[in-house]
């Protein structure tokens, strides 16, 4: 199994945009992973909070790193799917995706992923179901 250092390693190296947002996986088991993203006013749009690339950015990595903490080195899984329920506006702090493994099959890999503020995790920011297709 990969360490959480280990896939932000690999999302790092593939992705080098996850470099320009400093995505940081934090925790990784075979059933969670929980991924941040530090704040930064670079990230903000008009209106003073996160803006939802940032937001959709940092829950499509959470999901790859879920998947990645399941089944190993699977770098040509890809995102086939992602839908985002935008629900509060972020606060001005660091922003964290916890991922789920909802269904698991030979091609793809269906995951949940609750996004929230940091120190406000009953108060979700947005919700997010994704589907990975994996590599045959």
């Amino acid at each position: 199994m990969l360490t959480a250092e280990q896939v932000q390693a690999l999302i790092r190296e593939g992705v080098p945009m996850a470099e320009d947002i400093d995505l940081q996986v934090e925790r990784l088991d075979a059933d969670c992973a929980l991924a941040r993203v530090p704040f930064h006013a670079r990230l903000v749009r008009p209106g003073g909070t996160l803006s939802g690339p940032t937001l959709m950015a940092l829950a499509d990595a959470a999901m790859y790193a879920v998947v990645l903490g399941r089944l190993g080195r699977v770098e040509m899984a890809v995102t086939s799917n992602l839908n985002i329920n935008f629900l509060a506006r972020p606060a001005p702090t660091d922003l964290l995706a916890e991922a789920t493994i909802l269904r698991l099959s030979r091609r793809q890999a269906v995951c949940e992923v609750l996004l929230y503020s940091a120190g406000a995790r009953d108060n979700l920011v947005a919700h997010v179901t994704g589907t990975y297709a994996l590599p045959s």
